[in-house]
This record gives C-alpha cells, sequence and structure tokens, in this order.
C-alpha cells in the first residue's frame, strides 16, 4: 500500500523512519527482550530513554544550563492553566497578544487566575496579520507577555522574536524544532508534541529556572514546575512509549542535520505551495504575506461549491485531512517537519490538475 500524506493540523505524519524502527524494536528494545511499553519508567533501560531524549532535545535547541526541561501531559491546553499558576508570584496582571484561535484560548484560560491585559490584537483583521510589536501595549508590572508564535486554525506565523521588557512566553506547539530560536530570549516556552515531535501525549516545557520557585499555594502538585523538575517530570507514571517516540523523532531531526537544515527544508515546502496558490485563479491565501505560516497553509478556493469535491478528489488521490477548521472554512495543508517534499509537490499537482479539469 502506497503511503498517504496527512496534512492534519495534529496528530500529523511521522517519517517512516520512524515509524519503522519503532516497529523494529516494539517487542525487543535493544535486546532488553521487553517493549518499551512494558518497562517500569524508574528501571534502567527507560532511564537511558529519558537522560537521552533530554540531552537531544537540548542539544538541538540549545538550550542553557539555567533552564529546565520537562516532559508533561495535558497538551498546551493544560499550559493555558499551568503557566499563570506558576509564574504569576507576587504579579495579578499578565500580557497576552491575541493573533488567533489558540492565543483566544489561553486569554480565557487565564482570565481565571489574573488580569489579562490585550497588548495587540489582530481580531479587527480576521487574524490574517500580525501588530507590529512596536505598538504593543506592555504593562512593566505584569509577570509576562504571553503569544502564539504559529496559529494553525488562521495560519498566521512570527518570523522574529519580539522584543519585550517582561518575560516573555510563546506558545510553540506548531513550530517547535521547524527552525532555531535563541531560547534566552524566552522565559517559557511550550508545546504539544503531535505536530514536529511525535504523536500526542507529551508537552514539553522548557522554563527558566529563576522563574518558578513561587508557585501560587492552591496549586496541585502534578501542576507545579517546580516539584515536576525536581521529580524529572516522573512525579506521576509519564507516557514512556511516547516519550519513546519523541525521541526518535529528535534522533531524526539530528539526522537531517539539524535545525539549520530543517528550515531550509520548511522554507522550501511552504514556499513553493504558496506559489502555487498565488499563481492560481482557483486557490487563494487570505494571510498577509510577510506573516504567512510555514507550517499550516490556508487556502480558498473561489467557487466554493467545488469544496466537497476538492476533497473527494484528493483523499482518492492519497491526500487526506485537507478541511479547513469548520470556524474558518476553506481548506488546510499542514507541512510539518515529517511531510516530505515530495507530499507537497503530489499536492501541488493535485491542485494544478483539479483546477484544470474544474
Amino acid at each position: 500500500m502506497s503511503r498517504v500524506y496527512n496534512f492534519s493540523a495534529g496528530p500529523s505524519m511521522l517519517p517512516v523512519e520512524v515509524l519503522q524502527q519503532a516497529e523494529n524494536e516494539l517487542l525487543n528494545w535493544r535486546n532488553s527482550g521487553m517493549s518499551v511499553m512494558e518497562m517500569s519508567h524508574r528501571g534502567k533501560q527507560f532511564s537511558t530513554i529519558a537522560e537521552q531524549l533530554e540531552a537531544d532535545l537540548r542539544g538541538l535547541l540549545a538550550v542553557p544550563e539555567n533552564y529546565k526541561v520537562l516532559f508533561l501531559q495535558g497538551g498546551a491546553t493544560a499550559q493555558f492553566a499551568m503557566i499563570p499558576q506558576n509564574l504569576l508570584a507576587d504579579s495579578s496582571k499578565a500580557c497576552y497578544v491575541n493573533t488567533g484561535a489558540w492565543s483566544a484560548k489561553a486569554i480565557k484560560e487565564a482570565k481565571k487566575y489574573c488580569e489579562v491585559i490585550i497588548s495587540a490584537s489582530s481580531e479587527a483583521d480576521n487574524f490574517t496579520s500580525i501588530p507590529d510589536p512596536d505598538g504593543w501595549l506592555v504593562d512593566a508590572q505584569s509577570a509576562y507577555l504571553h503569544y502564539t508564535p504559529n496559529e494553525t486554525i488562521h495560519g498566521v506565523e512570527f518570523h522574529e522574536v519580539p522584543s519585550v521588557a517582561v518575560p516573555l512566553v510563546a506558545d510553540m506547539s506548531s513550530n517547535i524544532l521547524s527552525r532555531p530560536v535563541d531560547i534566552e530570549k524566552f522565559a517559557l516556552i511550550y508545546a504539544g508534541s503531535q505536530k514536529n515531535m511525535g504523536p500526542a501525549g507529551v508537552t514539553v516545557v522548557i522554563v527558566r529556572e529563576d522563574l518558578i520557585n513561587q508557585p501560587a499555594a492552591t496549586i496541585p502538585s502534578i501542576f507545579s514546575y517546580v516539584q515536576q523538575a525536581a521529580n524529572q517530570s516522573m512525579l506521576n507514571t509519564p507516557p514512556t512509549y511516547n516519550w519513546y517516540l519523541l525521541g526518535l523523532m529528535l534522533q531524526w531531526l539530528k539526522n537531517q542535520g539539524g535545525l539549520a537544515a530543517i528550515e531550509k527544508i520548511n522554507i522550501s515546502k511552504s514556499a513553493a505551495l504558496y506559489q502555487a496558490i498565488d499563481q492560481s485563479a482557483l486557490y487563494s491565501n487570505p494571510v498577509q504575506t510577510s506573516c504567512r505560516s510555514r507550517m499550516n497553509v490556508p487556502f480558498i478556493l473561489s467557487q466554493t461549491e467545488l469544496d466537497g469535491v476538492f476533497l473527494q478528489e484528493a483523499e482518492k488521490n492519497a491526500l487526506v485531512t485537507l478541511k479547513g477548521h469548520r470556524s474558518v472554512g476553506g481548506m488546510r495543508a499542514s507541512i510539518y517537519n515529517a511531510m516530505p517534499e515530495q507530499g507537497v509537490q503530489a499536492l501541488i499537482q493535485f491542485m494544478a490538475e483539479f483546477e484544470r479539469t474544474h
């Protein structure tokens, strides 16, 4: 059976090499006689996996020693609540930038714990642009400023890290490991694993250790960064197999040449798809050119009555999960790290043929 190209925003594709290695090791990891799923999370074999996992992530992102690396559960959605509970300390305010659906969800959750200051918003533009950071309202008394570098639903992405006078927090769920980043510009970054890092079930948090020593008194132990760090992210039993798969993904990225190399591939993939859209009379992308996402490419058919036909014929051509989010409609191609260039080219060729025949 030929490979199906899955353009879902998450869970996304995994590289064939990673799936094959997982298959080969499923019943017998490194001649241990056990599957990773059967190992004790406190045993010697799994400790080897966990230690390599953190070392590889630190290496790929060049994480400084004064940052803690945590592997948690609950996805980015849990972090919407955990961040204010862990970072507010003596402050009662936090700044948020609203650039789409995921920013809005983070804002809604944070309002349960503090006064939220909306530093900037692109809602008036239907989230097709990014507000100029020079005009952001940043309250110096705020504990932090939160933003979403890439919005999966609306397809906008920051291509530069904003400079602000308070600790910077970023939801990198949909573009982590897609390009090099300077970790020291951030107080905290977090990301669910199901887009660029593996299957759902793991949430990576990278946080500067001096910021996590004053969690809210009422915070449950399982949600405390301090306690999770003290227990190597094993305050409760972690999803061991998902940690293992995340580790395989990191090794795959290293084999591709690291983040600088994967960024070049991501630029090439997204540029080719945007060029095909821009040169078409049938397809269009609503996002301001300067902030188009490399990871999530939404596009609209000028004849919306063809949407259903497009999706049906795409699936017949092994191109699946192209339907746009229900809140915006149209189509969306998510082209994360594991989406090969031939998958993007297959989509481009299908789109051209569909336009020719319709």
